[in-house]
């Protein structure tokens, strides 16, 4: 096989983003984070990297998907449109936790520090979130899991440190994680395709995929519809 060629797809939160790469190399990027136009943006931004790049749908080996958690709505946008090339193409189907997408992005802002552990915290409404804990190596340290904010609960996170801590659901938990010696904090990590191509490749030349009549998004928890009957 030549170099391969992956599209990847991030719709996990208000940040609709569609990266093109071949064998880890960014041949373009679309992305736009203006509240959940996923619907009306995902797939005008994939016929356009296409078209700029002068490559085919055809000629497209893999698409990588971020499974979440995150947003119920554009998780089922992206995975729906993923599956969809995948299906008519004939191509496998990667996926990349939205926690890990989070965590590369932080470790490029951070750089060489003397941070030991990275936790992505993504705002899961009320006073909830979901989060994850990985080593320097981006390796997991536990299941990520929804998480109720309260004082007991964020000692969860007191073995873990230092820590970064990161992501949408920084701000909730920050008057409480601040005993923490040596925490930072970063509110500004956003995820995007970009984060996820170093992985999506790996899993790609290691036939990590996912069964793409069968799999969904990683909610975390179920689905609860708030709206007025």
């Amino acid at each position: 096989m030549s170099s391969p060629l992956i599209l990847f797809i991030e719709t996990s939160s208000t940040v609709c983003s569609v990266a093109l790469a071949e064998n880890k190399k960014i041949l373009s990027v679309r992305e736009v984070n203006n509240g959940y136009t996923h619907s009306e943006l995902l797939h005008v931004f994939c016929k356009e990297l296409m078209q700029e790049t002068g490559k085919e749908f055809s000629n497209l080996n893999a698409i990588g998907i971020s499974t979440g958690p995150g947003s119920y709505t554009g998780l089922r946008i992206g995975m729906s449109a993923a599956k969809g090339f995948c299906f008519a193409l004939g191509i496998p189907l990667i996926g990349i936790s939205t926690l890990e997408n989070l965590t590369v992005a932080a470790m490029r802002k951070i750089g060489n520090s003397s941070i030991n552990y990275f936790i992505p915290l993504i705002d899961a409404r009320r006073m909830e979130v979901y989060q994850g804990i990985f080593d320097v190596n981006l390796q997991l340290q536990q299941c990520p899991s929804p998480l109720v904010v309260t004082a007991d609960s964020v000692k969860l996170f007191e073995h873990y440190t230092p820590a970064v801590f990161f992501g949408s659901g920084v701000q909730k938990c920050k008057p409480l994680l601040s005993c923490f010696e040596n925490s930072i904090f970063i509110e500004d990590i956003l995820s995007s395709s970009q984060n996820m191509i170093e992985i999506g490749f790996n899993k790609f030349n290691s036939c990590d995929f996912l069964d793409v009549a069968y799999c969904e998004p990683d909610y975390l928890k179920e689905f609860f519809d708030t709206r007025k009957s």
